[in-house]
């Protein structure tokens, strides 16, 4: 049978190989996919388990959602990537406390779709609706709302978790569930969650817009009016120089309430649509110096022209760039990474620094965002602290790259911060321990679940996040 062919039993087949990649486009990654059949959650557990013990010791398997993360912490060199389509079979949503139990499989966009029109929310989303609630669990993914409402394993209140010593169930205070939640994939797969949800009585966003002449005025606003409101964004203008660095458009949001809603129509309407789709002949100049300012200067000049208070659906507040199918060509062929990373409030002067060094070296980049962070999820590896978060698209081809964001990495360290793993694809693994300094004891217990290291990736070995990687 050659390498292209399908393998298949009466449980599981395997396809590929095929060429995969983070949203970035780089690096690309040679795998093979997994796919367990079964009726429902509970046999897929069972089957899924199976295989890892009759193949687990030739078969390392990494754990993909939808692809969504960046770098290379959802692909795995001559490895098995899972497919999670097949994951789709628990969808059981309590109206009586307002959580739902649902598959990993599963996107953030599916579950808006079914349940906005019923007035519920997901309770923490980032910048795109296409996770799968396997990959948010895994990320513990963060969003505008973290000062106020916290990471997504803060929202979680059950998983299900299949690793190659048996299917376990877990609840927030097992060490556990604090090494699933944020362990990027490498203690086993999450078959299934339970979430709370928000409820709301409409699906618009009301949305106090504000821009600033600089940085400092940037950090003054936000600290200022970020407790007044449930959602909070900046974006930075990481190409403005002298007295405008850091010069920002401010929104703030809160769901509307039904009172505040004029005019007609369904007021829990919710079908987002891609308006646009970016064809994969981008060139890898497109988005250089030149355009990027452009770009940047626009933007500004449209959040002055801005009303201060205006409603928005709640596609265009929370996912702009999900209306533009494969927005990640516009890099071209080459790809980009997003670094991201936070540090501690009081190192103000750290976030400073770093935005200064950007503009020095003119980094093109036309996605640069700004949020306060409020109190961690207390997991193991888990990205989100209390603090500054900063993020931004970077081309890959950019000369001098990896010196550049070396240095930025100095500064984060010596102030107490971190970079986002579900967004790396080149920080050094010796910074790790710096950066996440829990990370022996999410080691123990990855090691307690996994002995064997089945459950592994292309970030796990570059990062020596396991003990076998060491």
């Amino acid at each position: 049978m050659s390498e292209t062919e399908s393998q298949r039993s009466s449980d599981f087949s395997i396809s590929g190989p095929t060429l995969n990649s983070g949203w970035g486009r780089a690096p690309k990654s040679l795998g093979k996919t997994l796919q367990i059949k079964g009726a429902g959650t509970r046999e897929k557990e069972v089957e899924l388990l199976e295989f890892i013990t009759t193949n687990g010791s030739s078969n390392k398997i990494a754990p993909r959602g939808l692809g969504r993360s960046y770098g290379d912490s959802s692909t795995l060199s001559s490895g098995l990537l899972t497919d999670p389509g097949g994951w789709k079979d628990t969808f059981d949503f309590d109206p009586s406390n307002g959580t739902l139990r649902v598959s990993s499989g599963y996107s953030l966009d599916d579950i808006m779709r079914k349940l906005v029109p019923r007035g519920y929310f997901v309770p923490v989303t980032p910048g795109t609706r296409y996770v799968s609630i396997g990959g948010a669990v895994a990320a513990d993914i963060h969003g505008k709302n973290h000062h106020v409402d916290g990471s997504f394993g803060t929202h979680t209140k059950e998983l299900r978790l299949v690793s190659p010593t048996g299917v376990h169930v877990l609840y927030p205070s097992d060490p556990e569930f604090k090494a699933t939640v944020g362990g990027m994939g490498l203690t086993g797969f999450v078959s299934e969650a339970v979430i709370d949800l928000i409820p709301i009585s409409t699906s618009k966003v009301k949305v106090t817009t504000r821009v600033t002449q600089s940085i400092d005025d940037t950090i003054l606003e936000l600290e200022e009016n970020d407790t007044k409101y449930r959602y909070s964004v900046a974006w930075i203008d990481c190409m403005a120089k002298g007295k405008s660095l850091g010069r920002s458009v401010i929104t703030w949001g809160e769901h509307l309430e039904l009172s505040e809603l004029t005019g007609a129509g369904d007021p829990l309407s919710f079908d987002p649509r891609f308006v646009a789709s970016v064809p994969d002949i981008a060139p890898s100049w497109l988005l250089n110096r030149l355009s990027v300012r452009a770009f940047n200067e626009l933007w500004y000049r449209k959040g002055k022209l801005a009303k201060e208070v205006s409603i928005e659906s709640i596609e265009s507040f929370f996912h702009p760039l999900d209306m533009v199918g494969s927005w990640n060509r516009l890099y071209g062929q080459k790809g980009f990474l997003q670094y991201q990373f936070v540090v501690p409030f009081g190192a103000e002067d750290t976030l400073k620094e770093a935005v200064r060094l950007l503009s020095n070296v003119k980094v093109p980049s036309f996605l640069a965002v700004l949020k306060r962070f409020g109190k961690g999820s207390g997991n193991y590896i888990a990205f989100p602290s209390p603090g500054w978060t900063l993020a931004l698209d970077i081309p890959t081809h950019r000369f001098g790259l990896a010196d550049l964001l070396d240095r930025l990495d100095a500064l984060i360290v010596a102030s107490g911060g971190r970079v986002y793993l579900a967004k790396d694809s080149r920080v050094s693994k010796h910074l790790i321990p710096m950066m996440y300094p829990e990370i022996d004891s999410f080691r123990e217990v990855a090691n307690r679940l996994d002995p064997e290291g089945i459950f592994t990736t292309d970030m796990s070995k570059r990062l020596a996040l396991r003990d076998e990687d060491l």
